[in-house]
């Protein structure tokens, strides 16, 4: 909004430019500051303040969302990217803080829209995606090529509900490995809508944090936002400072980094190999082998084999039988440069 200016001061103005003289040592003050010289109101500025968009949610708390679902994005592009065979990338676009009429407005009708529900924390959030991103990629996993795809304006038929499904239960995991370090929080779907004015999770009034992410695929690209209301985060909004955030943060990767580490280890399969000697012969003695050949060794039949595993040495021990079936006894951990 500019300033108006009365007409004493269009005078002075008029006045300094026919003179050519300003006086710059009294700057003109702004209809929104209160004056320097004020002795009791010193470096005091009025502001703006709707009452209708309340900011119940601080800047650095802000940073700290925006920092949060920066995490979840990238672990969504990498979850993606896998499941689908293509490059997915994600990212975060815009963090604001609006009313929750104003985010329903800015949604197309019809559209793919999610209801969440994250126990412990009280109420609903919302993921909502967008028709332009999900079509693509109920194309890519139909084995389609996306060339001159049709993006129809209708609701999801119940095939495509349960294809939406695979991309949002995997969204929903990486929002609960993203939300561990602030809270123990499970996300689950409740319920899927495509008129998202048909649902009030909260009133239209209250006040919504909104996290967008832009979602690309090759030469398509859509949106996805998050709704969260204030109400559901209240509980741990406290944590989301920026000097508590970071060393809660800090604290939780030492405290959860080997547990982690271990437990996606366990399920990781390793190559076990059993050496029961080595030996040199020469080329000729290999193109004359016949059967019932023995191909004698250095190493006494009693002696300890040795087992790798993904060719590092790691136990010594004797084969034997089990159940029927070859097996190797371990009886000692064998050293690293121990001869085969």
């Amino acid at each position: 909004m500019s300033d108006i200016l009365d007409q004493s001061e269009v005078d002075a103005l008029l006045a300094a430019v026919e003179s050519g003289v300003f006086n710059e040592s009294a700057p003109a003050t702004s209809s929104y500051e209160t004056p320097r010289n004020t002795p009791l109101q010193d470096q005091v500025e009025a502001r703006h303040y709707d009452f209708k968009r309340p900011e119940r949610v601080s800047k650095d708390q802000m940073r700290s969302l925006e920092s949060l679902h920066e995490r979840f994005a990238r672990n969504l592009g990498a979850s993606l990217s896998g499941f689908l065979r293509t490059i997915i990338e994600c990212r975060v676009a815009t963090i604001e803080q609006l009313t929750y009429s104003e985010f329903l407005h800015a949604l197309p009708n019809p559209t793919c829209f999610n209801l969440l529900h994250a126990p412990p924390l009280e109420g609903q959030m919302c993921l909502e995606l967008s028709p332009l991103i999900i079509y693509p990629i109920m194309d890519r996993l139909l084995g389609g090529s996306n060339a001159e795809l049709y993006i129809p304006q209708r609701p999801l038929t119940s095939i495509e509900l349960r294809l939406v499904k695979r991309i949002t239960d995997r969204a929903l995991t990486c929002l609960t490995e993203a939300w561990s370090d602030l809270a123990t929080v499970q996300f689950e779907l409740v319920d899927t809508e495509s008129n998202p004015h048909l649902v009030q999770i909260v009133a239209p009034n209250e006040v919504v944090v909104v996290v967008g992410f832009e979602l690309k695929m090759g030469a398509r690209a859509g949106t996805m936002s998050l709704c969260i209301p204030f109400n559901v985060i209240e509980p741990v909004i406290g944590k989301l400072a920026t000097q508590t955030w970071l060393a809660y943060t800090r604290k939780q990767n030492r405290e959860n980094q080997v547990p982690k580490l271990t437990n996606s280890l366990k399920h990781a399969r390793v190559e076990l190999q059993c050496f029961l000697a080595q030996t040199q012969i020469t080329i000729d003695d290999i193109l004359h082998l016949q059967v019932d050949d023995i191909i004698q060794t250095e190493k006494p039949a009693t002696a300890e084999l040795i087992l790798q595993i993904e060719g590092q040495n790691k136990f010594a021990g004797h084969i034997g039988q089990f159940r029927g079936m070859l097996a190797f006894k371990i009886d000692r951990p064998a050293l690293s440069d121990e001869s085969l």
